[in-house]
């Protein structure tokens, strides 16, 4: 292809997308796209090796995107083929849901049941190397290509973990990623529910688990703990109507984008799901998308008191472009913005209740003095003796038992339901 040709082309394709206003600026424009052409054919003829057309322009056009934000990208028609594959709910890989910050991969939150989860891979994790390769210099395009591969292969990752001084590697073996979004079951009196991505299987999961919660308690919920920590997000509509299960009325979420016309505004319709009872909801830093769009509007309408640490802060909506016969382009057209008018961008939702995730251990206080430890202490009536045990210390080497491993935050949200209840009960 010959310069002139290549610039008639680039020509052809930009002049239809340029706006009205541009026209006078046109003349810079030509510019540009010629500085374009000429370093296009400079690549084509002096890199050092041969180089296709058509990688030459697939760079270029990612290049384009990826420099406007971490989110916006150009997906080939394979990549097109595999994010339409992963909305539906099952897919090839390692279970982890990523961004790009500082030129290196960082982990939004793994994926429940899934290779990368039971790895060890945390939210807030930075992949640094790829099966020994730098990711520095890579797209996250590129790099999530990268981890992907055939089942049952094996990958290995160097992970920076904050907090920790040096850099580890693990081993992942890939394998089918099924998701089942939505997780439930009985806490005591209460209804636990684990969303963790909004696929296109969330609403009808949720509507399953709370019918089935409902029918194990008898009707007679305490309350619902909507545990979204570690949820990276997904589709917009599930999100509306995950939150719109728990609301009557009022605003749910609102998109604005580079117009100030350009404003689209989702709101709920009669029918709560829990009939009016309390909800917590659980979040974290690895909550984001569209996991903060339902934490912050049951925040703002007071529906649900939010426990935990400050969600991700992804707050920015990407539309996914199709460009016929060459994949899509996935572009960031708008903001979200809570139904208060908070935007979630770079802010995240701070927790009503701030709750880190914490182990409780037993203390070794040392040897406990009784009152049947005490010297003449009167006897008990029971039975007339002391007992023989009182004032012993553990016997040397012996191992304490181990306290059941627990889940902090889910503890304290419980509590708290239980606190929400009996105040209810006592002002009705």
């Amino acid at each position: 292809m010959k310069r002139s040709v290549l610039f008639l082309a680039l020509m052809g394709l930009a002049l239809p997308t340029m706006p009205a206003a541009a026209q006078s600026g046109s003349s810079d424009t030509y510019r540009q796209l010629q500085l374009f052409g000429d370093v296009f054919e400079r690549v084509r003829s002096d890199y050092v090796e041969e180089v296709t057309d058509d990688i030459l322009i697939e760079k270029a056009i990612n290049g384009m995107l990826t420099s406007l934000d971490p989110h916006s990208g150009y997906l080939n028609a394979k990549s097109y083929r595999d994010m339409q594959v992963q909305t539906k709910g099952e897919f090839g890989g390692l279970g982890i849901e990523v961004t790009m910050e500082n030129g290196v991969v960082k982990v939004v939150s793994p994926i429940d049941d899934t290779p990368a989860y039971r790895a060890g891979v945390k939210a807030g994790d930075f992949i640094t190397r790829i099966d020994g390769q730098q990711v520095l210099g890579l797209t996250l395009t590129e790099a999530v290509e990268k981890m992907r591969g055939p089942i049952s292969t094996s990958i290995a990752l160097t992970i920076s973990r904050p907090g920790q001084k040096r850099p580890f590697d693990i081993s992942i073996t890939r394998a089918v990623i099924k998701i089942q979004s939505v997780r439930s079951r009985v806490e005591g009196d209460a209804a636990y529910v684990r969303i963790t991505s909004f696929s296109e299987q969330t609403e009808a999961g949720l509507k399953k688990a709370m019918a089935s919660l409902k029918k194990e308690l008898g009707g007679d919920i305490r309350g619902v703990v909507l545990d979204l920590r570690n949820n990276p997000g997904g589709l917009l509509e599930q999100a509306v109507a995950v939150a719109d299960a728990f609301l009557d009325q009022g605003e749910i979420v609102s998109t604005r984008g580079r117009s100030p016309d350009d404003v689209q505004r989702f709101s709920a319709r009669d029918g709560d799901m829990s009939d009016g009872k309390p909800i917590v909801v659980l979040i974290n830093g690895g909550s984001a998308s569209a996991s903060e769009i339902v934490a912050g509007a049951l925040q703002d309408h007071r529906r649900a008191l939010v426990l935990g640490t400050k969600s991700f802060g992804k707050g920015s909506v990407q539309t996914i472009i199709p460009l016929a016969g060459h994949g899509a382009m996935r572009l960031t057209t708008s903001r979200y913005y809570t139904p208060s008018g908070r935007s979630i961008q770079a802010t995240g939702i701070e927790p009503d209740i701030e709750i880190v995730q914490s182990r409780v251990e037993p203390i070794d206080a040392g040897p406990q003095r009784t009152e049947a430890s005490l010297r003449n202490a009167l006897e008990s009536e029971d039975n007339g003796q002391e007992d023989s045990n009182a004032g012993a210390t553990p016997e040397a080497g012996a191992a304490a038992p181990e306290p059941e491993a627990q889940d902090y935050q889910l503890a304290r949200a419980l509590d708290l339901l239980r606190g929400i209840t009996l105040y209810r009960n006592r002002t009705n």
